[in-house]
């Protein structure tokens, strides 16, 4: 296995609950980027923590298992962590394959079979999102809950430069990107946009990033085919909208920026309401990466969301009875009531 260095810019860790195991704190050589064959290609991932949990963090269009670096130990304190670069991105193979949602979904639950993991919670940002309520829609009895950070897959809209970067062409544009007067004049850019507070303002950084992590062609071939997997010139391809109803067997949150430019939080108040029984967190000065913005909240959110829900458990019987009449039977997770917080 191939190792890499890991850094967090500021490794958080929950406090400490009476009654409750004290967590232990996560090394750094524990955070790396470890790589295994499946099906012939290389699959990179980060792993840390012990415990019965399982928690997968799955990362958006053109991002890496880098971007929850924030996130990683304060999760592992408690947590066992699974952290994939998804095919196509990271330090993981680049295929000419499949990018679409159902395929990643395919090849995390291979990853997870590999790594001894039979069953976990899934937390997905924006593309990473449209896979993880893919897997639980494919592997609903390897789901324990589901958390959709300004997710992909719930509503049409998308934002312009994503419907543009669909189009022929887009791998040139993304060339042409990584040329210093054109980089001179984005960061010009960027900085105007800040300054007036702007709302794409607050995403730009990190959208640059993204770019910035595009070095090659093969890279930026990856990422277009993802893309066009799931967004064309109109906007998102599919919605989760029509199989929302089978998350009332599931513990769900969504988690999204008020000021999220690439997906907007429309969509957040449209997946609560069509998801029965969510809750939903709104992180208003955030863009579209909450969890950078205020990873601290971010993490304690999560926390109080897996510790207030015990894990979905279907049978064969219970998935039938949904599919069949869009409505659960006996519930077999109970979501413990959340103060003063509306979740339904």
């Amino acid at each position: 296995m191939a190792d890499a260095p890991f850094t967090a810019r500021s490794p958080l860790r929950p406090s400490h609950q009476p009654g409750r195991p004290r967590p232990r704190a996560v090394g750094r050589n524990e955070i790396r980027v470890r790589t295994r064959d499946l099906h012939g290609y290389r699959f990179a991932y980060r792993m840390a923590g012990k415990g019965d949990t399982a928690v997968v963090l799955i990362h958006g269009i053109g991002d890496s298992s880098a971007t929850w670096a924030d996130i990683i130990p304060g999760l592992a304190a408690r947590y066992r962590v699974v952290v994939p670069d998804l095919l196509g991105h990271g330090a993981s193979a680049k295929p000419r394959g499949d990018y679409s949602p159902g395929a990643y979904a395919n090849g995390l639950r291979d990853l997870l079979s590999a790594l001894g993991i039979e069953r976990a919670t899934l937390v997905g940002h924006s593309l990473g999102g449209a896979v993880a309520a893919q897997f639980a829609y494919q592997f609903p009895e390897r789901s324990e809950r589901l958390v959709l950070v300004g997710s992909g897959g719930i509503g049409r809209q998308v934002s312009p430069l994503l419907r543009a970067a669909s189009l022929p062409g887009a791998e040139l544009l993304l060339s042409a990107l990584q040329l210093p007067t054109v980089r001179w004049q984005l960061e010009m850019v960027i900085r105007v946009m800040k300054t007036l507070n702007l709302g794409l303002g607050v995403d730009a950084p990190d959208l640059m990033r993204v770019v910035d992590a595009l070095p090659d062609a093969s890279s930026r071939s990856a990422f277009v085919r993802t893309l066009r997997a799931v967004v064309d010139w109109r906007g998102q391809v599919g919605t989760l909208l029509d199989r929302c109803y089978l998350t009332q067997g599931m513990p769900t949150m969504l988690v999204w920026g008020g000021r999220d430019m690439v997906v907007p939080a429309l969509h957040a108040g449209l997946g609560h309401v069509s998801m029965p029984g969510s809750r939903l967190e709104i992180f208003e000065e955030a863009g579209h990466f909450p969890f950078h913005t205020d990873p601290e909240r971010f993490l304690g959110v999560l926390h109080d969301f897996i510790g207030r829900t015990e894990p979905a458990r279907f049978s064969s019987e219970e998935w039938r009875q949904l599919l069949r009449t869009r409505r659960a039977g006996t519930p077999t997770h109970t979501a413990h009531p959340l103060p003063g917080r509306a979740t339904g």
